[in-house]
């Protein structure tokens, strides 16, 4: 009897998995995710970002996010992060709306790119002329090596850190509450 329904369980199961493998055999290999930056856990966000996690699987970052070119900051669509409250960065009033993310990786840092063009597939069809600005953001090194790309806040004093962690890089940028 118990033999009987271990079957049943077993041919089920594989049942599962094979409908699954039929119904969404694209799914994408670098899954979305979204981090907030807010000021408690169960206050409304400042600010949101929205991307896509490639994974280096025994690549180089420089080979997937070259150098000196801009970049998408993650996998398929180009990545989105929402102000929902005017913001400032380097001096820079970021009014509260949404833009792409774009960065352009470098050897001593990185730039990260506001950019009003929104709903893209990577930066292809990137237009500089609606960038709101271009900030210098700085790298360490990561304690420990990041397989998939990840982007977090950490809350600060006047404001937040947006932190872009990937290999054994941390790229961190400064953004003030107004």
């Amino acid at each position: 009897m118990i033999m009987r329904y271990l079957f049943l369980a077993l041919v089920f199961s594989f049942s599962i998995v094979n409908a699954q493998r039929i119904g969404f055999s694209n799914l994408d290999k670098s899954p979305l995710d979204m981090s907030y930056a807010r000021p408690d856990r169960v206050s409304d966000p400042d600010i949101r970002v929205l991307y896509s996690r490639p994974q280096l699987k025994g690549r180089k970052i420089e080979n997937l996010a070259p150098k000196d070119v801009i970049w998408r900051t993650g996998a398929n669509e180009t990545t989105e992060i929402i102000f929902y409250k005017d913001m400032k960065i380097q001096g820079i009033k970021i009014p509260a709306r949404t833009y792409s993310l774009y960065t352009i990786p470098g050897e001593n840092n990185w730039k990260v790119v506001l950019n009003k063009k929104l709903h893209t597939w990577g930066s292809y069809s990137y237009d500089q002329s609606k960038d709101l600005g271009r900030f210098i953001a700085e790298i360490k090194k990561s304690e420990a090596e990041i397989e998939v790309l990840s982007i977090r806040f950490d809350k600060r004093v006047g404001g937040y850190h947006l932190v872009i962690g990937w290999g054994n890089k941390e790229i961190t940028l400064p953004i003030d509450a107004l």
